[in-house]
């Protein structure tokens, strides 16, 4: 079933690459490559097979989100969400349920939901806010239960997808114990929920990540895992959704530049210089092997989820990731010259997409300090300056 998920993705590839110079242009929101992947069943990749899903592990989605990255950068970062959160919450075993305290109903609705995601449905994720970034510790948006469920009140950035999700992923603290983090799946069509046009970026500009304004009331099994507080402890026991997912997506970024690099200075007959060849041999070496920091990242999470060492890997994989993305990409624009920095031109947009790797979070200057100080000896997630989430 993943085998077939990425032939898919592989086969949708030059179909997304096709319209991606449009919508970056534009600015506008790939709904073409959307409806691809729920015409190939892409949406249902991390949802179990009992409920209708291809049940990928995390090496799976890494494959398929490389794949789909060599094609378009932004529609790859905004699927990276939605596998986020189904591949998040079809992760939660019986046996992790049981620990954590998650009702029946909860886990009930949780299948509800991953269903629908085999169906066809997408969500986004509602996370960061504007002078909080995406550490859950310090969110404004807050929640307090109402007959019947739970009202959400806040304002979120950043959210990539906004406008055309099916369901937002919002994390939001108690507001009567801002100490305890929640997340709630919030219905596109609630009323209350607006979307405010401001996503005019650099680089990743097709992926409407645009802020999301709630004044909401919400079912009370759109708790999710139906017990609060639990998106912190989600954070520690399942980084890799949280830092590593996105490195999936620049490793093909930064493969798509080699790519594209290649078939300009064929075409250009340019191929004969030496420093040219010199430029994509160490291009080509440098994304080699961050694809074998991602791939044993993933490999580990699959086998020892939430491990120390797993979990180092992890913030090895974002860090590597989206730092050689953007220096392979800067090296294959001079490789190509000054012809290949022209709007519309491939690698000049990923130039462009390829420096926002290292702003994703957990940002590059954070993961290596999480890694300094797991080399010192120390614990990454509580002596830091600041909190990690």
């Amino acid at each position: 079933m993943t085998l077939h998920a990425l032939e898919a993705a592989r086969r949708l590839a030059p179909r997304l690459a096709a319209r991606a110079a449009g919508h970056d242009r534009d600015g506008s929101f790939p709904v073409e490559d959307f409806h691809d992947l729920r015409a190939a069943g892409l949406f249902g990749l991390m949802v179990p097979r009992e409920l209708g899903g291809a049940g990928a592990t995390f090496a799976g989605y890494a494959a398929v989100a490389t794949e789909l990255a060599r094609g378009n950068g932004a529609t790859a970062l905004v699927f990276n969400m939605h596998a986020s959160v189904t591949g998040a919450l079809g992760a939660v075993t019986e046996e992790l349920a049981d620990a954590l305290g998650v009702p029946d109903e909860a886990l009930a609705a949780r299948d509800r939901l991953l269903r629908a995601a085999a169906e066809g449905s997408w969500y986004a994720v509602a996370m960061s806010e504007r002078g909080a970034g995406a550490r859950l510790s310090r969110l404004s948006t807050v929640y307090e239960p109402v007959e019947g469920g739970w009202r959400i009140k806040g304002s979120k950035t950043f959210c990539s997808g906004a406008g055309h999700a099916d369901g937002y992923l919002v994390a939001a603290r108690s507001a009567d114990d801002p100490s305890v983090v929640s997340q709630f799946l919030v219905p596109a069509g609630s009323e209350g929920l607006t979307v405010e046009p401001t996503w005019d970026s650099l680089g990743m500009r097709a992926t409407s990540s645009h802020d999301l304004h709630l004044d909401v009331t919400v079912p009370a099994d759109r708790l999710l895992g139906g017990v609060e507080g639990l998106a912190l402890v989600v954070a520690q026991l399942m980084p890799h959704w949280l830092v590593a997912s996105y490195a999936a997506v620049y490793v093909g970024v930064a493969r798509a530049a080699v790519d594209a690099a290649a078939e300009h200075l064929n075409a250009r007959d340019l191929a004969g210089l030496p420093a040219v060849r010199a430029r994509l041999g160490r291009a080509d070496a440098a994304v080699a092997a961050a694809e074998l920091v991602v791939a044993e990242a993933a490999r580990r999470v699959d086998e020892a989820p939430g491990d120390a060492e797993t979990n180092r890997w992890v913030w090895r994989a974002k860090l590597l990731a989206g730092t050689t993305a953007a220096e392979v990409a800067a090296s294959m624009l001079e490789a190509a010259g000054t012809s290949a920095t022209r709007r519309g031109h491939p690698l000049e947009r990923l130039y462009r997409d390829a420096r926002c790797g290292s702003l994703h979070p957990a940002t590059s200057d954070v993961c290596a300090d999480w890694l300094g100080i797991a080399v010192l000896g120390g614990d990454p997630d509580r002596d830091g300056s600041a909190p990690r989430w």
